[in-house]
């Protein structure tokens, strides 16, 4: 408690270090002549050829068992916008963010909930319950705190016995217009349509600020209360 600086420093020190090692062995193998355009391409088509069924289905259950939910987001119009159409790809993957969102947090609430707690109080974590006025306080801050997975989120959320209301309420609010932006977005750039992609990720960029906006009034109301 003395000195909380270094402790403060030392994810964001080993965060960045991930990311250069990462951008050095990209560059050695683009240096090399990968093309990364095709395997992108070969990818996808892996993907499509799995069909729409198994790609929905495993973006409602996978992030559930710690699958980023981008890696879903960022290919869905791409890999499906000519076979649905963007509009309704777009509102696919939202309502299967919903289903995921509604599959996680009954895991916590109900079907999980003994072994998920046993887990936390052996790593020296105790989940506190949330009143019916500190629920939507608590949803905004998890679901603007940068660097806590989807999956993670809802889980707390449903160990904390919010109310599945407010919670699906809140939390769509909240993620679906940056779901949109990014479906966009990685539509944009896997087709090269550069000026879209920029219009997309300045989207992106504005919901952003709005939301780190809210959260810093939510930071500030709680600690005024």
């Amino acid at each position: 408690m003395t000195d909380p600086a270094p402790r403060t420093k030392k994810p964001l020190l080993i965060k960045l270090g991930v990311v250069t090692i990462a951008g050095i062995v990209v560059a050695l193998f683009l240096a090399r002549g990968l093309d990364v355009k095709a395997l992108v391409t070969q990818g996808l088509d892996l993907i499509r050829g799995a069909g729409p069924l198994a790609f929905f289905a495993s973006m409602a259950v996978l992030p559930a068992l710690g699958a980023p939910m981008l890696a879903f987001l960022l290919p869905a119009v791409s890999l499906f916008g000519p076979r649905f159409g963007t509009p309704a790809t777009v509102l696919l993957g939202l309502v299967m963010i919903l289903a995921n969102m509604t599959l996680t947090y009954a895991l916590a609430r109900w079907a999980l909930r003994p072994l998920l707690l046993r887990l936390m109080a052996r790593l020296g974590y105790k989940v506190p319950e949330v009143g019916a006025e500190d629920a939507t306080d608590l949803i905004v801050v998890l679901r603007m705190t940068p660097g806590i997975p989807f999956c993670v989120q809802n889980y707390l959320l449903g160990l904390a016995n919010v109310a599945f209301g407010r919670f699906v309420l809140v939390s769509i609010v909240l993620a679906w217009p940056q779901a949109v932006a990014l479906m966009l977005f990685g539509d944009a750039l896997v087709h090269g349509k550069g000026r879209l992609a920029l219009i997309a990720l300045g989207l992106l960029l504005a919901i952003m600020a709005v939301l780190h906006a809210v959260r810093r009034h939510y930071a500030k109301k709680k600690a005024a209360s």
